[in-house]
């Protein structure tokens, strides 16, 4: 596809597949459109960037929809000084919209080959507030022992989780939010939540399907 194609169908992709859903944030369209997802693909899968719903990735994972990455960003309220943690990098290209929006970005990333990819594609768009991370962020041993700590402002969870575990709550600052994908196939929310101290105010956005969180601990079944 040349670039005038890719370049209509971003627009298209804005136009028919996030606005008509209410996501009317001027600006944040404005930066959508101004980014070239195909190039956070690799060159095999460059075609089908902007089709509506998910595109495959390596590692047999998926990349968001662009209206799941929009909402994300829609509902998130940044104010450009955020540290963020994001679990589940794919390529980068959420990465690199929340760096584009916040102070710093710290992504993890299960498998090695997207880890790798995501970071090729960070340095060559410039980002240079946010790092990947190679390490299984639902297993809290790694992620302690991949020196991920402190308190973040902001958590995102790429996929989809039927609760989300101890270890990354205790991640969040005392006034934070949460973005996540929350239910059990084929029944998942997109939800946000908005802590303040200890109050929590939880806003599902839509319904929607996604691939599971990779990485949990296997439940064990007692059987007497």
């Amino acid at each position: 596809m040349n670039t005038a194609t890719l370049e209509a169908a971003r627009r298209n992709m804005v136009e028919y597949q996030i606005r008509c859903c209410k996501v009317l944030d001027s600006e944040l369209l404005d930066m959508i459109e101004s980014l070239p997802r195909e190039e956070y693909l690799p060159e095999s899968l460059r075609s089908l960037a902007y089709m509506e719903g998910h595109v495959p990735l390596p590692c047999n994972q998926e990349m968001l929809s662009p209206l799941q990455e929009a909402s994300i960003m829609n509902t998130l309220q940044l104010t450009g000084s955020e540290r963020v943690l994001e679990i589940g990098t794919g390529t980068g290209f959420l990465t690199t919209m929340l760096a584009m929006r916040t102070g710093e970005v710290v992504s993890c990333e299960i498998h090695d080959e997207l880890a790798q990819l995501s970071k090729d594609n960070l340095e060559s768009h410039g980002v240079s507030n946010a790092r990947v991370v190679h390490v299984n962020a639902m297993d809290a041993g790694q992620l302690a022992g991949a020196g991920i700590n402190g308190s973040f402002d902001v958590i995102v969870l790429s996929a989809a989780l039927e609760e989300i575990p101890e270890h990354i709550k205790a991640l969040l600052a005392d006034s934070g939010q949460i973005v996540a994908f929350i239910g059990k196939n084929p029944v998942l929310s997109l939800v946000h939540m908005d802590y303040r101290g200890s109050a929590c105010t939880k806003t599902a956005l839509f319904e929607t399907l996604l691939q599971n969180m990779e990485g949990l601990p296997e439940k064990r079944e007692f059987i007497f």
